[in-house]
């Protein structure tokens, strides 16, 4: 794979970060990032980022972004056409963040396979604890802005990725990884940006089962 150009699928949090860190490490070259965002374009799905504040983080990777607005009814629609966009500008490849759960590498290759794109995981099958000790190792700075209130408390919304939060949660029977939809983190910070990212997190909102806190950009 190394001197193959890909798209970078980005949510914005810490496994698309680490997916794109360990692409970079087979010698693989950014050539674009793509965004998910809500159907009227303002939050990133899932993440619930705003625009500025992924525009921030992208800025500081140094690749032009690519941002899709859809509902998840639209979504697959949406992601294809990005994809073809990206395999007509000569990019074969595309990098997810996905670990171990099966029907989301079958979507994605998929709907890759599509645009003649092939896709590449490089967390797939590491051990979620690994995931999350080496984003720490490798000194990236994440924080939980999102929380699914069924699955864990919501006091953790607003607290930085830690050893000591990730002990908590393996304690408490959470996956540490969030990889079941637990809670969703941004990256602000990590060998892959140019600059820390400077944000604000504000007051927590509860929006049905879960918990957000809305990130804003210092200055």
């Amino acid at each position: 794979m190394k001197n193959t150009d890909f798209v970078a699928s980005w949510s914005g949090g810490k496994d698309s970060a680490l997916a794109y860190y360990r692409a970079l490490k087979l010698g693989m070259i950014p050539k674009k990032v793509l965004t998910m965002f809500e159907e009227e374009g303002e939050i990133s799905k899932s993440h619930a980022l705003p625009l500025e504040v992924v525009q921030a983080q992208v800025e500081r990777l140094g690749v032009p972004l690519i941002t899709m607005a859809a509902s998840w009814g639209t979504y697959e629609e949406q992601f294809t056409y990005a994809m073809d966009a990206c395999r007509a500008e000569g990019i074969t490849h595309g990098v997810f963040g996905d670990i171990d759960l099966e029907g989301h590498l079958e979507w994605v290759l998929k709907t890759c396979a599509k645009s003649d794109i092939t896709a590449v995981h490089p967390l797939w099958q590491m051990p979620r604890k690994q995931v999350v000790d080496q984003l720490l190792e490798e000194e990236f700075e994440a924080w939980i802005v999102v929380v699914n209130t069924k699955m864990m408390p919501a006091s953790y919304v607003g607290k930085k990725l830690s050893k000591e939060i990730v002990e908590e949660l393996d304690l408490a029977g959470i996956d540490a990884c969030g990889e079941n939809g637990e809670f969703h983190t941004i990256v602000v910070d990590g060998p892959l940006f140019s600059s820390r990212l400077p944000i604000t997190l504000e007051k927590p909102v509860e929006k049905g089962d879960y918990v957000f806190t809305r990130v804003t950009l210092e200055g």
